[in-house]
């Protein structure tokens, strides 16, 4: 071979002759080289030959050219950016970096990135996925015109660039926070904001209607830009809009970006090894950068030139066609009309602008999609060596990497980790018990879980609807597969619920993490509908712990019932140490029992007797107590939770006895809302004059089950029960903690003791009077 550097020296090298199936050797020639390959083949040994084949490939040092620039030494930490951003700080919107050439654009490019990681190192956020798109952020804000042009963030956990350059940068010290700037796409925040976003795999839609509609309304310009990523585009939804676009013709610009994360965190021991889960990832994992396919496929294309029979020609364009399929990934997603790109290196700005230029200038209405090759966490040591790049982070130190702990280290594990060590309980007993995530295995404990047991462990992407319907496929065959889905995301597989599993009464085990209010990553993945959706689905047994022995009371429960589909919802946040399991929630033991105990199906349990301090299984206190309250019925008072507030519902009842000398108030845990205690609900609406029911979901839910029963069994008629439900109110919340949130929404024990207080007529509200 022979190449030619940039200051124009040849150089040259003779290779002993290689029969073609050995070219899969790796052959690197220096960086900014020009690499011609020469070399001759009979049309015959091509023909027998080229179905085993392999390209030139990249040797790993090659991989980018892109320097990596970092202060100090690239060896080892401390890490420090730029001590000036000079281009930076004059960027405020797009328009303003029209002017840079390439030169600046790759300083640009520099600046952006430790402005990322300056940032997010104070606030936390969602890390490696923006430092791996900073030069591909700079290149389509440079080409493009937004906010005229349309940029579609799939996800938009990526976005942070973007929103740096879309006139946010100096509001990133507020970045998730209450108030302050959200850590996804949104189209109230910026009209640079094309499209909201925090779910995956909607991108290519919503570019094909915003192209149609572009089209539709004969606007001057219609660029519309989808940037979706390997992980993304494992969903279904990318599938059923490119067969959609590339059958409509529609004029729109796909940018896969493929960065070998698939699963947070990729890498986790399950049935399907430990590579990315997805068979597209090891697809395009083989594909090769622009330059050397292009290399090999000019050398193919000019053989076909040469050889004398135009029959054979023609069969060798379709080998050729076939072979740069089977290299590129060009074949699928063409059959599917779309025009096939790439792979380029997704950190070469020189490249990447004059593509992205070619492509707006380009008069075709077909679809394209192009293959960007990108580096999760790249520029930044810490991320690459991370087993999850980093993907998520709180607060860290920029020089190392590491991340701080928190000033109030959690007094138990998190209810993920003791559902992911109470399954590996179950399952060593029971050998028919699976567990399957659609890519979530770190969110939902499975990592745990598919270190003790990686064949019975399956990550099927993200395609929820097909989790939920294969989980239903096992149960048909005798397998209990427990179905783990954040609780936002399952509504993406509502339709397999009810169809594949509900109607069936199979019993596949949905185990939701995430329900309630989850902090600071807002509206898109908050866990609040799942009560609503789920409570109208007949043949659903649905169950809510309130503290973590609860849980591991569920989970054996979940593992042991075999009559029919099981749900279980538990929030993000930890569980609670000793002192408060025994003082508040009553229970009397030495620790947290190892083993959970079968729950029986739609028993829930008195906690607190009015009058007492302690609760039921505890020490009680002293009758004398109890006698001089709750005389009345009208002092007699409960409190009905589902789930976590109970915590919160037994602060505030032990409040409002130290508020009140006459009101007794009851607490009861319901467990299960399907089916409800109606047992429960009825002792409880004879014995007290008000009833409160508290619970972490919208409308819909636990309160008006309840509700309907008490007007259904006419307990309500005699006019003697007060009954409030306390839900999450019909808003949308932003980013802030979890106790914020929960104050705006009304639910915090200082909620629940004023209605209780209300209610009783202990406190007067106050009438608004007109002016």
């Amino acid at each position: 071979y022979v190449y030619t550097s940039n200051n124009g020296v040849s150089s040259s090298t003779t290779l002993a002759p290689l029969p073609i199936p050995n070219l899969k050797q790796v052959w690197s020639c220096p960086k900014d080289s020009h690499l011609t390959i020469k070399m001759k083949f009979t049309s015959a040994a091509l023909l027998a030959l080229l179905p085993s084949a392999y390209a030139f490939v990249p040797a790993k040092n090659a991989q980018y050219n892109t320097a990596l620039h970092m202060s100090g030494t690239e060896s080892g930490p401390p890490y420090s950016g730029p001590k000036v951003k000079p281009l930076l700080d004059s960027v405020n919107f797009p328009s303003d970096m029209k002017r840079f050439d390439i030169k600046e654009l790759k300083q640009l490019a520099h600046e952006l990135r430790w402005e990322v990681l300056e940032n997010v190192s104070k606030t936390g956020g969602h890390l490696s996925s923006s430092l791996g798109v900073v030069e591909m952020t700079v290149a389509l804000h440079h080409v493009f015109d937004m906010p005229e042009d349309d940029i579609i963030w799939d996800v938009s956990h990526q976005c942070y660039p973007h929103k740096m350059l879309t006139g946010r940068k100096d509001k990133f010290s507020t970045l998730r926070q209450a108030g302050g700037i959200s850590g996804f796409c949104k189209r109230k925040e910026s009209e640079y904001d094309s499209f909201g976003a925090g779910h995956s795999t909607t991108s290519i839609s919503a570019a094909q209607g915003m192209s149609i509609a572009k089209s539709m309304l004969n606007k001057r310009k219609n660029n519309c830009i989808a940037v979706i990523g390997d992980g993304a585009i494992t969903g279904g939804m990318a599938y059923e809009a490119m067969n959609s676009a590339g059958y409509l013709k529609n004029r729109m610009i796909v940018i896969l970006n493929d960065n070998g994360q698939v699963s947070l965190p990729t890498g986790t021991q399950s049935a399907g090894g430990t590579r990315p889960a997805s068979q597209l990832s090891t697809y395009t994992s083989q594909l090769l950068v622009s330059k050397p396919f292009q290399n090999v496929r000019d050398v193919l294309k000019n053989i076909n030139q040469l050889l004398p029979s135009e029959t054979l020609q023609d069969v060798n364009r379709r080998i050729d066609e076939y072979t740069r399929g089977l290299i590129s990934g060009g074949t699928l997603f063409e059959e599917l009309g779309f025009y096939y790109v790439g792979p380029v290196d997704g950190h070469d700005m020189e490249n990447l602008v004059g593509i992205l230029e070619t492509l707006r200038d380009s008069d075709s209405t077909k679809p394209v999609l192009l293959h960007v090759k990108t580096e999760k966490g790249h520029g930044y040591p810490p991320a690459l060596a991370a087993a999850d790049k980093m993907h998520g982070v709180g607060k860290f130190d920029l020089g190392t990497g590491v991340q701080f702990k928190p000033s109030k280290p959690p007094v138990a594990p998190s209810f993920t980790s003791i559902f992911a060590n109470s399954l590996i309980d179950e399952a060593t007993e029971d050998r028919s018990i699976v567990a399957i995530t659609a890519a979530m295995p770190g969110g939902t404990g499975l990592d745990i879980f598919g270190r003790r047991f990686p064949k019975r462990t399956f990550d099927v992407g993200i395609a929820e609807q097909h989790a939920v319907t294969m989980a239903a496929g096992m149960a048909c065959e005798g397998l209990k597969p427990f179905c783990c889905i954040y609780s936002t995301f399952l509504q993406r597989g509502y339709d397999s619920v009810v169809h594949d599993i509900a109607v069936q009464n199979l019993p596949v085990r949905i185990i939701m993490d995430r329900a309630g209010l989850v902090g600071n990553d807002g509206p898109t993945h908050h866990g609040c509908y799942d009560l609503a959706y789920l409570g109208c689905i007949p043949q659903l047994k649905i169950m809510s712990p309130s503290d973590q022995i609860e849980l591991k009371n569920m989970i054996a429960t979940c593992a042991k019932y075999d009559e029919g589909p099981t749900c279980l919802r538990y929030p993000r946040g930890s569980g609670y140490g000793p002192d408060k399991l025994e003082k508040l929630f009553g229970y009397d033991m030495d620790a947290v029992p190892k083993h959970g105990e079968v729950l029986e199906i739609g028993k829930g349990r008195i906690v607190r007797k009015g009058g007492n301090k302690l609760l039921l299984g505890a020490k009680q206190s002293d009758e004398g107590e109890i006698s001089t309250r709750g005389k009345k019925k009208k002092d007699r008072v409960c409190i009905l939770s589902f789930g976590t507030r109970l915590h919160e519902s037994l602060v505030a009842a032990n409040e409002i006895e130290e508020a009140d000398p006459d009101l007794a108030v009851t607490v009861a845990d319901a467990r299960f809302m399907k089916p409800l205690d109606v047992d429960l609900v009825r002792e409880l609406a004879a014995e007290n004059s008000v009833m409160v029911t508290v619970e972490e979901g919208s409308i819909g839910g636990f309160g008006d089950h309840v509700l309907h029963f008490l007007t259904l069994d006419g307990l309500m008629d005699n006019g003697d029960l007060k009954f409030r439900p306390m839900v999450l109110p019909d808003q949308y919340f932003e980013a802030a903690s979890q106790y914020e949130q929960y104050e705006t929404a009304g639910l915090n024990a200082s909620h629940i003791k004023g209605t209780v207080l209300r209610l009783a007529q202990k406190i007067k509200v106050p009438v608004p009077q007109e002016s």
